[in-house]
């Protein structure tokens, strides 16, 4: 058995009484599970009252605010990266008036919701693409549903909530437009490839491969005009949507980005950038196979040959299918994604190269992130497909993976530091990375191989015996729920505890109708925080100064420091505030 046939093949379900129950039962557990799966993501972000992800997050919902005919407010984006699909999704929320808190609480809904479908879309993909037997996939699935890297974000504000999701809904058209090509399948890619267009700017790689992947359909003829208008036309129409959308806003959002520009180009323009952009494009992918205890590196092993190597004829469960599109539709599938993998690590690199005014990041693998649920769950089919001389020899490959990015990421932390530089390393960069090292304060390259290189081993080993493969799963999904809750204790809590600034501003008599201003002196998280408390309208700032038609103003309290804020200069009265934290409001006398 060569790899090309080892994923074409269906592993059989157990015969028998039990395999015909597991049948009738698998449509329930994927809707209980995924009702679990909401449950737990709010569950998790119970602690999480008001935005920590700043300033993404206070983009995405004044945005959203002004979509449901609330004001609007700043965004951080700018012009030719700007997307309005996140917005468009959670602004329901901001529908009626509502406290801030309520419209953030339905925002977590709305994530957790979206979010936890990972888990039927990992079981459908996993039983198409590799497959596997039905009891292996759900296991798989719900490993992949629980991975940190999936859930992180549903607790916030955040884009990335969706995306998992939507790549494995994307690839799984790809494989069904493949298998079995059509005008309704071809559509259905498209408009999964211009939901990521209207989504976020990475997109642009998904447009990317998309318009390669129509191309090469066509030149080999396994598609026909009919089928490339099908699939380019939903990206279209979505791309207009989102200037359409863009022009009804006007200026009630405004922009606070740069566009990318001379910056982004100097990056990468000479020898030494391109060395830095590759550097970074190897430590996000290298995070990847970190953060799925090497399942990525055992999958890109698997992927790689697949792509290599002629498919063999083999027997096809689907007599509607010969094998040879049972095998061909998971080779381009699987090198869609390896493709975009790629792409996105590279693109990301790139625009965060450009960015001069903040220091480059140590490891930014929050782009790269929606990739893990796919990789994780082909990694689990090649090793339970594979003989046991490919099984070690993958595991060989995500070994060395691991060992040659850490050696990598060492080398370049230390040449940056004998330059006197450090590079960025913050909790958004990686933080299931974080708690699986403990490194909470500092990069260790070599215990994230460490951790990989164990759980790699522990993997391949259980995963080759059927009596194993469900209770290796299942320590699989136990590891990923405790990993989030460690993220939860040590960052997300803290991070709450720093930004959430109390008392709340209607306790101390703001209400609507005020016209509130803030000042720049207060701290920004906190400004900002302040500022969304105020859903009546669009909180702007002042230096010194109140504006003249400022109802009340949210200053710097910092008794006994030459900055405090004194109102009764300017006639105004202090409500009260958090001389800790340091801000107060004053209202007009």
């Amino acid at each position: 058995m060569v790899a090309v046939t080892e994923v074409g093949n269906r592993v059989a379900d157990p015969a028998g009484q039990p395999a015909r129950r597991l049948r009738r039962l698998v449509p329930a557990l994927l809707v209980v599970g995924w009702l679990l799966g909401v449950g737990w993501r709010m569950w998790l972000s119970r602690h999480v009252p008001l935005p920590i992800a700043h300033t993404d997050e206070d983009s995405y919902l004044h945005t959203a605010r002004a979509l449901a005919g609330g004001p609007g407010g700043f965004s951080s984006e700018n012009g030719p990266l700007r997307r309005v699909g996140y917005p468009l999704l959670i602004s329901p929320a901001f529908l009626g008036e509502r406290d801030f808190a309520d419209s953030y609480r339905l925002v977590q809904l709305v994530n957790a919701a979206v979010n936890a479908t990972v888990l039927p879309l990992a079981y459908l993909l996993l039983r198409r693409v590799v497959p596997v037997g039905r009891a292996v996939a759900l296991a798989a699935a719900v490993a992949a549903a629980t991975l940190p890297a999936t859930v992180f974000y549903a607790g916030v504000a955040m884009i990335d909530a969706v995306l998992a999701p939507l790549v494995l809904a994307w690839l799984l058209a790809v494989h069904r437009w493949v298998r079995r090509p059509g005008a309704l399948a071809a559509a259905t890619a498209g408009a999964l490839v211009g939901a990521f267009h209207l989504l976020h700017s990475r997109g642009l790689v998904i447009v990317g491969v998309h318009a390669g992947l129509v191309l090469l359909l066509f030149l080999r003829r396994r598609v026909g005009p009919a089928q490339v208008l099908a699939a380019v036309l939903p990206v279209l129409v979505l791309a207009l949507l989102n200037e359409a959308v863009i022009r009804l806003l006007g200026d009630r959002v405004y922009l606070l980005g740069d566009p990318p520009g001379d910056g982004t180009v100097r990056a990468v323009a000479s020898g030494p950038g391109l060395l830095r952009v590759g550097a970074a494009v190897a430590t996000q992918l290298w995070y990847l196979v970190v953060i799925t205890f090497g399942l990525a590196g055992v999958a890109w092993a698997g992927a790689v040959r697949l792509l290599l190597r002629r498919p063999t004829p083999a027997a096809s469960p689907d007599p509607a299918a010969g094998p040879a599109d049972e095998v061909g539709a998971t080779r381009w599938t699987v090198g869609v994604a390896l493709v975009t993998s790629v792409g996105v690590a590279a693109g990301a690199s790139v625009i965060l190269a450009g960015i001069t005014g903040k220091p480059l990041d140590a490891i930014y693998g929050r782009y790269v992130q929606m990739l893990a649920p796919f990789w994780l769950l082909f990694g689990v089919g090649t090793l339970v497909t594979a003989t046991p001389r490919q099984r070690w020899r993958r595991a060989a490959v995500a070994v060395g993976l691991l060992l040659a990015g850490a050696t990598l990421i060492a080398a370049r932390l230390a040449w940056v530091a004998s330059r006197g530089h450090e590079l960025r390393y913050g909790g958004f960069g990686a933080p299931d990375l974080m708690a699986l090292t403990g490194g909470w304060r500092e990069f260790r390259p070599f215990t994230g191989a460490a951790v990989g290189i164990a759980g790699c081993l522990l993997l391949v080993a259980g995963l080759r015996l059927r009596r194993w493969r469900l209770p290796v799963l299942a320590a699989l999904v136990v590891v990923n729920l405790g990993t989030m809750q460690v993220i939860t204790d040590r960052l997300v809590r803290p991070l709450v505890a720093a930004t959430a600034p109390t008392p709340r501003v209607a306790d101390l008599g703001v209400r609507p109708g005020d016209r509130v201003w803030a000042s720049l002196g207060v701290q920004w998280v906190l400004r900002f925080n302040l500022s969304h408390q105020v859903t009546w309208a669009d909180v702007r700032w002042f230096g010194d100064d109140p504006p003249a038609d400022a109802d009340v103003v949210f200053v710097r309290w910092a008794p006994g420091e030459p900055d405090d804020w004194d109102g009764t200069r300017y006639g105004f009265v202090r409500l009260g505030g958090n001389p800790e934290q340091r801000w107060a409001a004053w209202r007009r006398g």
